[in-house]
């Protein structure tokens, strides 16, 4: 069993100081990475206002080329206090993958790809969906909390129940953005 960090999973109600947290971290990793980094955005359920989520902050760093932030990127951010975390290759592929705090519960995550990869395109929508639909995300907050009860500690069956609706949220968010661009 994957574990979560120093023990079990915990959904914290929505902290109004995230989206602050996200712009320090914004400026931390643009200052480390300069000209390597093309875009960061705040992605993940503390992106989004009023959802309850993990306290952890996920932060997408887009570059022109992974191999080039594989050579460029880990001596930076590991400077920064993050720990590159080379496994997760196989879970995440196309993409460098660090975590920051203590050693478990993670305060940070950050996913390092280039934009035109499809999880970029992915996590973005998923987010902007939630954030303009309110029902979406309290419905997400439910699941979100039913299975941290449920997974107690095991990340992966956490990560592994919100994937029907993860995905299922992401295809409408991906028609909702196709119409919004008709009008």
């Amino acid at each position: 069993m994957e574990k979560y960090g120093a023990g079990s999973i915990v959904v914290c109600d929505y902290d109004p100081n995230w989206p602050a947290l996200f712009e320090q971290e914004r400026t931390s990793i643009t200052n480390a990475l300069g000209a390597s980094a093309l875009a960061i955005e705040h992605v993940g359920s503390t992106a989004v206002p009023g959802l309850p989520s993990k306290p952890i902050i996920d932060l997408l760093v887009g570059v022109v080329s992974l191999e080039q932030a594989t050579q460029r990127c880990i001596a930076p951010m590991e400077a920064r206090g993050y720990k590159y975390v080379p496994e997760y290759a196989s879970w995440l592929p196309g993409e460098l993958f660090f975590r920051k705090g203590p050693p478990g519960p993670w305060t940070h995550h950050v996913h390092v790809m280039e934009p035109s990869h499809p999880r970029w395109e992915a996590l973005v929508v998923f987010r902007d969906y939630l954030r303009a639909h309110p029902e979406a995300a309290r419905a997400y907050a439910g699941i979100k909390r039913a299975l941290a009860a449920s997974s107690k500690a095991d990340i992966a069956a956490y990560r592994t129940g919100k994937t029907t609706f993860v995905e299922a949220t992401t295809a409408k968010a991906r028609a909702w953005r196709a119409n919004a661009g008709d009008r």
